[in-house]
Formats: structure tokens, C-alpha cells, sequence
């Protein structure tokens, strides 16, 4: 196997297997790099070890047709969370940020919904211009969105405070009196501070934030919109990655999940990335490498060691190399550890066309750089351009266009995802959708890349939460973002702090608090948990 350093190209076989370490983290993905990048602050001698031949897990970009990059799995960013670019700018200035680091790349309307009457919506950063937009379908609606999103804008800033926070987790094992009290007045603390949040939300308000929790989307939406078209547009926050109807209870938690995100300082503004979604995943391993951490690739974890005290022993690889280390972080998903959708990436000739928003071949509209919604039936799809605002993913005059398609079941009960046949009918039929919107979308096409949910699972080790079924595998959450599967209850009940039952095994991936998204806020919290325990084994 070949093996290599992402941090200075040399290999590091010899250091890994004749040194102790005190930390390993399986799986490079974003969660993981943040994790080892404060692990490493920290003074932990750390190692990530990644079983691709690229670092960034599901943020990861890819040229897979020569010229065209795509981000293969994610594809815009918002959610990661403020704390952790804060802390990652600051760690990277010696290195050159504008040159080096993180460029986000802001669009410049948010959301395109073309109907096939010839109307359209377009959502932006201009409240009237918005106002203009909806009223073509319902004056009612267009008074009362700034409302709503007023609502989720508040809400968010209470879940931002849970986001940042790991659950107060009950301790497992033998316990000092010392440690014991310790932990009660962390949970009081955190209650306490709980507690005045939501209180500051007034009785009406938290009736709301409850109701948004617990309800429907269809619910939610009925209740402030009328215009399908427009309650179509929100809804698909709702539906992203997540396999539940919008008239499933609890359903709504997911349009909130999707709206918590911010880009500078700006909610709910989903951005581009410069180079791809891996840029991201970069700017993060720099971040890690620059405090002390070991990044390798084509390093393949094939089982975790217990020693004969029960306690983590370190891992070992599929070449049969035992690493040793006194606590393991695993970035895998909680299914993997112990034991759908469909992306499509396409390269394409020309900008793609829509009948009810028509512009020069050659010319960039607003439209071109928000995201598209596209169909209210099977496949529903969410298609972005990156390439309409980022020139160093494509040749000149040619596009990357990302389809994010949903649902598709793992196994198809009208063929197999392993017939290429198959595959390649399913990508025609979303094509020759899009040319319903969008005339000649399907002859403009020049290759593409397909990712189904055993694709994804397979590639990317995206499976489902420990009490998946396997139709219910390639989650880009890892696991369902439900109620019964948020905050104490993720990605089971009494595993919520990270910790798990072996000791020196935690979870840092976005099958752990809060969840899935490219948000960095398991792994940041994982660290911390770690490297407390860290402390007190120190001690």
C-alpha cells in the first residue's frame, strides 16, 4: 500500500508504528481535520488517517473529466460554524490566508424556482425586490416573508448556543468524587445557560420555536404562505439530504437545521467555494499541520484495538500495522465505527438556458448563481452552477453543474444501481427533466459523475445511524437528522457526549451532536471532550 504524509510528503510508516500516540482520528473528513487541528493546539501529538487518496472526506473536490473540478458530495457552504473559521484565520496568518486559505464565493441571488408556465422566482439580498418577486404570485405571501424570516433568524441564534455546546452526556465507568461533582456542575451550568435562552424568547415566541421543532414543514409553511411556488422554494430546506416527507412531524427541525448557517455574519446565504468544496477541507488541514498534526492518505483503518483492560489500544491498518494511542476519534459514521440521495456532477458546454428567464449564451444572470429548484416530483433536484461565479473549476465558456436528486432508494425495485444501464437511465431522466425548463440541457452535456446511495456509501463510507436499515444507507448526514435522533439522542441515547462505552473511543462526525452539513461543530466539540479527559488522565 502506498502510503504518504498529506503534511510533508514523506512517509511516516516507521514514526507511526515505533511511537505512542496520544490521539489518532479516523477518517480525514472536515469533522476530523478540525478535530485533530485542536488536538494539536492542545499539545496532543496527533495523526489523521485517511483511507482515500485525498483528504476532505465528503467536502472534497475532484477532476474527474479533464478540465472540470467538481465537489463531489457537498457543494455549497454555510454552516461551519463562525467559531471554527475564527479560529482557523487566526492560526493560518503566517501562511497567507488570501492566498492560502478559505475564499468564499457569495451568489448573487439566493434562489431560482422556474415553473413551466413561463413564471419564475428569484430570491436575493434585496427585501423589495423580493417583495416584487413574490407578489407575482400572492401579495399576501410577499408582506408576510420578511416575518418569517425574521422567526427563523431568531430561533437560529437559540440553536446556535446548542450547536457550540456538547450534550450533557451522563459520565460511564468508575467515577471520582472529584470527578463525579465536576460533572454535575458542568450540566448545571449548561441547563442554566439553556434555560435563559429559551426564557428570552417571551411565551409566544418559545410556543413558536416549539412548534417549528415538533410540526410538519407542511404545517409550518401552510401556516404563514399560501403560494405553492413559493412554499415549494422553502420546503426544499426542508427535504436536503433528509429521507422524511415534509409531512412528517418533526420534518421542520431540517428547514431550521439549513437556515442556522451564515457567511459572514449574513444567515442563511449559502456561498460558492473557490476551487471547490475541498478548498474548505485545505484551508482546515493547514490549519491542523501548522499546529503539530500528521495527515496521511491511502492509510486504511481495518479494525479498532482494545487492550485486555477494555481500554482503546490504538488501531490497526488493513496492511496488518498496529498504531498505538491512549484515546481514538473516529470521523467515520456511527454504522461504520461498530459495525438517500443521489449527487450527479456534470460537465456541460454551454450555460444552461431556462425558457422563463432567458439571457445571452454566454452571460452570467443572477439566476445562474443561486440555487435552482427544479420539479415538485420524483426526482426533485437542487442544481447549482459553481462554476457561474468560481473560473478555476471549468475550461473557459464550459460549466460545472451539481445535482443534488432525491429520492432514491438504495435498492430500486426496478433494477439495480450496479447495472450500468440502470445508472445511466436514471441520469437521462433527470437530464431530459431539466431540458423541460431548460431546452437543450441534455445535448450540452460532456460527461458527468453519478453517486448513488451505495456509491456513496461505498466511496465515501456514507451510511445511515446505527439503527440504519441498508435502504436506508448513503446519508450525507450520517444517520436520519429527526427528533428522535438530534442532541442526547444522536447518535443513540447515552452516546450523545462523544464518549462511547469503550474507553478512549469517541466520535467526532456528523453521526454526533449537532449533526450533518459541512459545519466542523462535532469535531470542535469532540476535541474539547477529549482533551479534558486528556487532563485528567494527566493529572
Amino acid at each position: 500500500m502506498w502510503r504518504r504524509s498529506f503534511s510533508n510528503g514523506v512517509s511516516l510508516t516507521r514514526t507511526l508504528k515505533d511511537k505512542k500516540w496520544d490521539a489518532l482520528v479516523i477518517g480525514g473528513g472536515h469533522n476530523g481535520l478540525i478535530a485533530a487541528a485542536y488536538l494539536a493546539r492542545g499539545g496532543l501529538s496527533v495523526a489523521v488517517l485517511e483511507r482515500r487518496h485525498v483528504i476532505g472526506g465528503a467536502a472534497v473536490t475532484e477532476e474527474l473529466i479533464p478540465g472540470f473540478k467538481f465537489s463531489r458530495c457537498s457543494y455549497l457552504q454555510s454552516l461551519l460554524r463562525p467559531s471554527v473559521i475564527r479560529w482557523f484565520h487566526s492560526t493560518l496568518q503566517e501562511l497567507e490566508l488570501k492566498k492560502h486559505g478559505l475564499k468564499l464565493l457569495k451568489p448573487i441571488a439566493t434562489s431560482f424556482t422556474p415553473c413551466l408556465d413561463g413564471l419564475y422566482l428569484l430570491l436575493g439580498f434585496d427585501d423589495q425586490q423580493n417583495n416584487s418577486e413574490i407578489s407575482k404570485f400572492s401579495k399576501r405571501d410577499a408582506d408576510t416573508y420578511p416575518r418569517y424570516e425574521n422567526e427563523l433568524s431568531k430561533f437560529c441564534k437559540i440553536m446556535d448556543f446548542l450547536l457550540d455546546s456538547p450534550p450533557p452526556e451522563a459520565l460511564h465507568g468508575d467515577l471520582s468524587f472529584h470527578d463525579l461533582l465536576r460533572d454535575k456542575m458542568q450540566k448545571s451550568v449548561f441547563w442554566a445557560r439553556c434555560l435563559r435562552h429559551v426564557l428570552s424568547l417571551g411565551q409566544k415566541d418559545l410556543v413558536d420555536f416549539m412548534d417549528i421543532l415538533l410540526s410538519p414543514t407542511t404545517k409550518i409553511l401552510n401556516k404563514w404562505f399560501e403560494s405553492d411556488v413559493l412554499k415549494a422554494t422553502v420546503a426544499a430546506d426542508a427535504i436536503t439530504g433528509s429521507m422524511a416527507s415534509i409531512h412528517a412531524p418533526g420534518s421542520g427541525y431540517v428547514l431550521l437545521h439549513h437556515v442556522m448557517g451564515e457567511t459572514d455574519g449574513d444567515r442563511n446565504l449559502w456561498s460558492h467555494v473557490e476551487g471547490g468544496m475541498g478548498s474548505v477541507s485545505l484551508a482546515i488541514s493547514k490549519a491542523a499541520t501548522k499546529a503539530g498534526a500528521h495527515i496521511l492518505v491511502n492509510t486504511e483503518v481495518s479494525q479498532i484495538m482494545i487492550g485486555d483492560s477494555g481500554e482503546v489500544d490504538g488501531v490497526l491498518l488493513v496492511d496488518g500495522t498496529r498504531v498505538h494511542s491512549s484515546f481514538v476519534l473516529s470521523n467515520a459514521t456511527p454504522y461504520k465505527t461498530f459495525m438517500g440521495v443521489t449527487k450527479i456532477n456534470v460537465a456541460v458546454d454551454k450555460l444552461p438556458q431556462f425558457h422563463c428567464c432567458k439571457s445571452s449564451q454566454l452571460e452570467v444572470g443572477p439566476h445562474h448563481t443561486a440555487t435552482v429548484h427544479i420539479g415538485c416530483e420524483r426526482p426533485v433536484m437542487e442544481m447549482t452552477i459553481p462554476s457561474s461565479l468560481d473560473k478555476t473549476i471549468s475550461p473557459p465558456g464550459k460549466h460545472v453543474v451539481s445535482l443534488f436528486t432525491q429520492y432514491t432508494p438504495y435498492k430500486p425495485s426496478d433494477g439495480s444501481w450496479e447495472d450500468p444501464t440502470y445508472r445511466e437511465s436514471y441520469a437521462q431522466k433527470c437530464f431530459s427533466l431539466i431540458d423541460e425548463y431548460a431546452p437543450g440541457f441534455s445535448s450540452s452535456v460532456i460527461g458527468y459523475d453519478l453517486l448513488t446511495p451505495p456509491d456513496l456509501e461505498r466511496e465515501f463510507g456514507l451510511t445511515g445511524n446505527l439503527t440504519s436499515q441498508p435502504e436506508t444507507c448513503g446519508n450525507i448526514f450520517h444517520g436520519a437528522m429527526g427528533l428522535d435522533s438530534l442532541f442526547l439522542m444522536r447518535p443513540v441515547k447515552g452516546w450523545s457526549g462523544y464518549r462511547t462505552p469503550v474507553r478512549g473511543l469517541y466520535l467526532c462526525g456528523s453521526g454526533s451532536h449537532p449533526g450533518g452539513g459541512v459545519m466542523g461543530a462535532p469535531g470542535r466539540n469532540a476535541a474539547h471532550v477529549v482533551l479534558q479527559d486528556f487532563k485528567k488522565q494527566s493529572r
